[in-house]
């Protein structure tokens, strides 16, 4: 599943083998939002994360912020696919 534009948010859910693999992405994509200034709406249950991402100071819309952490999280998860 890839990014899906709905209710003026990009959302994505990730799944994972286990809580402990879910903690560390997170953990890693907060480096990377901090680093941008441009933090995430997300949750976690279990070996899931669910991401949504819009631009608070544009109003919550989707801007190219968004769109760029998206495509950094991507990376992300590219990263730890080629490591297993």
């Amino acid at each position: 599943m890839k990014w899906k534009n709905e209710n003026n948010k990009l959302t994505r859910e990730f799944s994972f083998g286990d809580f402990n693999e879910a903690f560390g992405f997170m953990a890693r994509v907060a480096l990377v939002a901090e680093k941008m200034n441009h933090h995430p709406t997300w949750s976690n249950n279990y070996n899931k994360v669910k991401i949504e991402l819009s631009t608070h100071d544009a109003g919550n819309i989707v801007t190219d912020k968004d769109h760029t952490l998206a495509k950094k999280i991507d990376l992300l998860i590219s990263a730890d696919n080629l490591k297993s």
